[in-house]
């Protein structure tokens, strides 16, 4: 016999906050825990609901809620699965700290009287997002900074730089994308920016993967400050010139009173 479930959802939590909500047969994740939740129809009673795994070679029982003999876990899934929801009619589980191994396919059976076995299946695909990672460095030139940010995900996360003005532009934009050994995507993005001369600049990166998982991180880029390095320049010249004319000055009184005192020599003939 077919599907005959009216109802079937996904909820997906990160972090023990809601992250993402589906209705549909598949889901992804974007964090450290899972919640698959599965209802049958009221009018269905239910003696035993089965959550299973469906793994190339078969299926492995994850977990089982029994009329009778309440719920069970499997021993290889001790401390990672536990039941949510304690009822035949609505059920759920927790998978706590999902890796890539915890996705594939989720089986969930209940076993009803009259209709027999009634089943529905979850995908459940795991993505992973680390914090992003934003530096800003000067430029061979004074008046240019190379802004960089890296974002490490699963799948391959968007990397995108901003600015608040729209007079301002980056230029020599290049992206760069690793693959680690951990089944993570390192994606760094760098463009070089034109500093303001009247004010800071603040410079946005925001990464995310797909399904509205996003964050972001910003620096403020301070401004060139021209006047200040002319001042500066000025002075240090003003305090050369002026240590100039003082050795001149005493050089020349010393010259000056050495000649006067210096003895003078007389020839008598």
């Amino acid at each position: 016999m077919g599907p005959m479930i009216k109802k079937h959802t996904l909820v997906l939590s990160f972090r023990s906050k809601l992250c993402d909500t589906s209705t549909e047969e598949c889901g992804r994740s974007c964090g450290r825990a899972g919640l698959l939740k599965l209802s049958a129809d009221s009018n269905q009673r239910s003696s035993q609901v089965t959550w299973q795994k469906i793994l190339p070679d078969g299926e492995r029982t994850v977990a089982t809620d029994n009329l009778h003999f309440g719920q069970r876990v499997d021993p290889y899934f001790s401390g990672k699965v536990e039941f949510r929801d304690a009822g035949l009619q609505n059920t759920s589980i927790l998978i706590r700290n999902l890796t890539e191994q915890d996705e594939g396919r989720y089986r969930c059976m209940f076993n009803t009287y009259p209709d027999g076995a009634l089943t529905a299946t979850i995908c459940l695909n795991v993505h992973e997002l680390h914090e992003p990672v934003l530096h800003v460095r000067e430029s061979n030139s004074s008046e240019e900074v190379v802004v960089s940010c890296s974002a490490t995900g699963r799948p391959a996360p968007t990397v995108t730089i901003t600015l608040p003005h729209q007079d301002l532009n980056f230029f020599h934009n290049s992206s760069v994308s690793v693959r680690n050994n951990n089944s993570t995507v390192t994606v760094t993005k760098t463009a070089v920016l034109s500093r303001r001369h009247d004010n800071s600049t603040q410079v946005t990166c925001t990464v995310g993967v797909a399904y509205g998982v996003h964050k972001e991180v910003f620096k403020m880029i301070p401004e060139v400050k021209k006047s200040g390095v002319n001042s500066s320049s000025r002075s240090r010249t003003s305090i050369i010139i002026l240590s100039a004319l003082t050795t001149c000055g005493i050089i020349t009184a010393v010259v000056f009173l050495w000649r006067r005192h210096k003895p003078q020599n007389r020839y008598f003939f």
